[in-house]
């Protein structure tokens, strides 16, 4: 039943992921989001059928760790102010907002913890979902911080680039999906994503926050 947890808690961190970057576009001359009703923390405006109704049943039905994602956001980079660096921030914005809400876990975890007056099976099931949330926000960000299109490490990268390297860069974007499937089948995943997850999780642990 720890899906009756978790599934909550990916559809809350997906959803601010969407929201932070609507904002930040937004924030940088882009209201293309806003325009479209999609700078709205309403979960149902940011529904992926299937990033967001069908991974998550597979995981569930499969036994495997709840994973997913929303519908991405929509930005206008002729919009902008500043098309090259707004869109890199635009980009880091969803995974800033993974590590801000897994921060955040961490310390009501703490909190849980120290908190004498929560009753210990309450407690117990407060503290499970509490670092379900601060792994999969984890997780979330550094998956989206990967360096392939379509996700956000891509438009990072490629900001940070000089043009002419860019341009050949940008050559891996029809090949984008099929790299990524390969990376999250591959040891890959765990190289990229599951070990610097694992490293800030032992930090936290380390400085007394969750354990």
């Amino acid at each position: 039943m720890e899906w009756i947890l978790q599934l909550p808690v990916l559809f809350f961190s997906v959803v601010i992921h969407e929201f932070s970057h609507g904002y930040a576009a937004w924030r940088h001359g882009d209201d293309t989001a806003e325009k479209q009703g999609r700078l709205t923390l309403n979960p149902f405006a940011h529904v992926d059928p299937f990033g967001t109704v069908f991974l998550p049943l597979v995981c569930f039905f499969l036994h495997a760790p709840m994973f997913g994602w929303a519908k991405p956001v929509p930005v206008n980079a002729s919009r902008l102010n500043d098309p090259q660096r707004d869109l890199m921030r635009v980009a880091f914005a969803g995974p800033a907002s993974n590590l801000a809400l897994a921060l955040g876990g961490a310390l009501l975890f703490k909190a849980a913890m120290l908190f004498p007056a929560i009753p210990p099976d309450y407690r117990k099931t407060l503290l499970e979902a509490l670092l379900f949330g601060v792994s999969v926000n984890l997780i979330l960000a550094f998956f989206n911080l990967v360096p392939v299109f379509p996700l956000d490490g891509s438009r990072i990268l490629g900001g940070l680039l000089p043009k002419p390297w860019r341009k050949t860069y940008y050559r891996h974007i029809p090949y984008g999906t099929v790299i990524i499937l390969l990376l999250v089948f591959t040891k890959a995943f765990g190289t990229l994503v599951l070990f610097p997850s694992q490293l800030v999780l032992s930090g936290f642990a380390r400085i007394g926050l969750i354990g």
